[in-house]
């Protein structure tokens, strides 16, 4: 497979290209972005205090993002085998660690049991079981989540999406950009601050309609309630990933 066109386009990414070979690759299809600002001093307490929260005009944001990964495979290795596709939902908010911007992740609901328990225990996020469904019929993406591990509270969502208008490329300035253009997870563990970086192509999105009918996954991953605003919306048809190894950062 030849991933050459995507490591020769760089000037888009907020920081250099990572040192050293990628190790595995991803595609991601049919992707909703659904977010709301917070106030920072909700996220603060939320976040380890080594993370900086991340602003766009000194507002924090919350996003939702349901999508479907297949094409999962190592470098040089053919897919995992019963791990290789799967319905990934997503809530994360944005930060900074010495100026390099990332992501922070609240949860990571996945249809696959493998992939949790491997994501778990090898790069140490909150991968959780959920059941799991994504239909597309022209572009109509109907996505539902039920989070199986038990709680205490409910951890669902139910959206029905659909793009709106022709794909375009975000302006560097604009918050598109700002809230898309992530290349950098962070996550600690044990007292131990860890980031993985990956790389792909510019974005292309393209607005959206959205009904999101139950969204309670963001409450029972994070604690915070999200406001009653309609959220920033957008979508992308797909998109293959690189990924690099998880590294240890000094504290």
């Amino acid at each position: 497979m030849d991933f050459k066109h995507i490591l020769n386009q760089t000037d888009h990414r907020p920081f250099p290209l990572p040192r050293g070979p990628w190790i595995a690759t991803q595609r991601w299809n049919h992707l909703l972005y659904a977010h709301w600002p917070v106030p920072v001093s909700v996220l603060r307490e939320k976040i380890p205090s080594c993370l900086e929260i991340d602003t766009y005009d000194n507002q924090a944001w919350i996003g939702v993002i349901p999508f479907y990964i297949n094409e999962f495979r190592p470098r040089y290795l053919p897919p995992f085998p019963f791990a290789h596709a799967f319905p990934e939902l997503n809530v994360r908010t944005y930060v900074k660690y010495k100026g390099i911007p990332g992501i922070f992740f609240f949860s990571l609901d996945a249809g696959s049991h493998l992939a949790v328990k491997g994501a778990r225990s090898f790069f140490y996020l909150p991968y959780r079981y959920a059941k799991m469904n994504i239909e597309v019929t022209d572009e109509h993406v109907h996505y539902l989540s039920r989070r199986q591990e038990v709680e205490g509270t409910k951890a669902d969502f139910l959206a029905h999406y659909k793009p709106v208008s022709a794909p375009f490329y975000s302006n560097k300035e604009s918050l598109d950009y700002w809230l898309a253009e992530r290349y950098r997870f962070y996550n600690e563990h044990t007292n131990k601050l860890y980031y993985l970086d990956i790389h792909h192509q510019p974005w292309t999105l393209q607005q959206t309609e959205a009904e999101i009918q139950i969204n309670s996954v963001v409450t029972a991953s994070s604690g915070i309630e999200l406001p009653a605003t309609q959220p920033v919306l957008h979508y992308s048809k797909t998109q293959k990933v690189l990924f690099w190894p998880l590294r240890q950062m000094e504290l």
